[in-house]
């Protein structure tokens, strides 16, 4: 792995961060270790810049690649639009298709906007939302990116900016101007909510509707139900949850409609996409704003999302996302059991994780991460599920588990952890509210 390692130095040099991307920095993952780049990918498959094989059981690219990666029909599409070319002076007709597409999933909603990646498409939304009540402040729950009006949450009313609602998130950078006008609220409290909205002229509610834990006591309609008395714009952020459970949006499992619903991520496996869509009278406020970009109108994206879309529902790949996810939970528990190790397993299946109950619990994932890694796997203690995770995986995955967990145990036991890492414990991420 030199090639990789000694690249991901050089990036740390001239690249702010290392990477684009938060998650895909090297220390998140196993510090002086982690491959860190990749020559080619298919299915579950990855191959590093030293042409070392590896089979992806952790984030397949943080999340986009639900069919696995580089899918022959998708590509197929895909590259079609490439020779025809992927943008002009004139529009292209797919986003016609897919808004149409989109809405027959979605009944309830009545326009569609778009965008390329998810964190804009929320930013999109809320100024939609704003534009359209005409109130400023916002209560939300979950992750929904890097732009101002979420990092916000963490402008301390001290001068010295220090973050404290989202562990780990900065907000360096975000005028000041902005504090108390994002509010935070946790996942299943509704008695937050409610607090926030009778002190707060809270124009609109944004949240996960569902990522690692699922409504309990109606959560989900009593927010519904709380925006609709308030006149508040509900905004369900389906990034994440989109067209993993279900084909569309997690939301019309629960039976709870929102005002707006976001999409991005596994809609278009792997291609730059993500959509707005939401009732009729709300989205009509986009005319009267501005939202626009000359990227947002290219086709590939929407091309990709069609194809991935169709895809997801003649091959039922919800249904075999969910009995995978479900088996390596299975798999998981039995092998904790048997080697005496305190765990935690946590849903949905699509998004299947674990986490080890132990004082010195983010030691031993590195160790985990460490020794998976020799043994030919991309792992932490999560894993986004797709298509091209097979049986034949899911086996030899779990055979490689049963030998990590042997050695975990006895280290532990021991004591010694620690010392059985070949390089600095892992960073951890910053923390959600779901």
């Amino acid at each position: 792995m030199n090639k990789g390692i000694k690249l991901w130095n050089k990036a740390k040099k001239i690249i702010p961060g290392g990477t684009q991307l938060l998650s895909k920095r090297s220390e998140l993952h196993l510090p002086e270790q982690w491959p860190s780049y990749f020559k080619k990918a298919k299915g579950v498959e990855v191959i590093d810049l030293d042409g070392n094989k590896y089979i992806d059981m952790s984030y397949m690219g943080v999340g986009p690649y639900i069919l696995g990666y580089a899918d022959d029909d998708v590509n197929r599409k895909v590259k079609k639009v490439i020779d025809d070319s992927n943008a002009s002076t004139l529009n292209s007709p797919e986003e016609v298709e897919l808004a149409e597409l989109l809405i027959k999933l979605h009944p309830w909603a009545g326009m569609v906007r778009y965008a390329r990646t998810g964190g804009e498409a929320v930013a999109i939304a809320i100024r939609i939302a704003r534009a359209h009540t005409k109130k400023d402040k916002i209560a939300f729950c979950g992750y929904h990116g890097w732009h101002d009006w979420y990092l916000s949450a963490n402008l301390s009313n001290k001068n010295n900016l220090k973050g404290h609602l989202l562990p780990g998130l900065s907000p360096k950078g975000v005028p000041r101007a902005l504090i108390n006008t994002t509010i935070p609220f946790y996942y299943n409290k509704i008695e937050q909510l409610e607090k926030i909205i009778s002190k707060n002229r809270i124009g609109i509610i944004v949240m996960e509707p569902s990522r690692h834990k699922e409504p309990e006591n109606e959560f989900l309609k009593k927010v519904r139900n709380l925006a609709n008395r308030n006149n508040i714009i509900l905004i369900f952020d389906e990034v994440s949850s989109g067209f993993r459970r279900n084909i569309g949006g997690v939301h019309l499992l629960y039976d709870v409609i929102p005002d707006i619903a976001v999409f991005g991520k596994a809609m278009s496996n792997g291609y730059p996409m993500a959509a707005i869509i939401g009732k009729k009278k709300v989205m009509k406020a986009a005319e009267e704003t501005f939202i626009s970009s000359t990227y947002w109108t290219e086709r590939i994206g929407p091309v990709a999302a069609i194809a991935t879309i169709k895809k997801l529902k003649q091959k039922n790949v919800p249904a075999h996302i969910d009995l995978i996810g479900k088996k390596i939970g299975e798999g998981w528990r039995r092998l904790a059991k048997k080697h005496a190790l305190n765990i935690n397993v946590s849903g949905p299946n699509a998004l299947i994780n674990f986490s080890f109950n132990y004082s010195n619990a983010q030691e031993i994932k590195t160790y985990f991460v460490q020794e998976m890694l020799e043994q030919g796997y991309l792992a932490s203690t999560i894993v986004y599920i797709s298509y091209s995770h097979k049986f034949k995986h899911l086996k030899k995955y779990l055979e490689s588990v049963d030998k990590v967990f042997y050695k975990i145990k006895i280290f532990l036991d021991e004591g010694s952890i620690r010392t059985k890492l070949k390089g600095s414990i892992a960073q951890k991420g910053f923390k959600r509210l779901t």
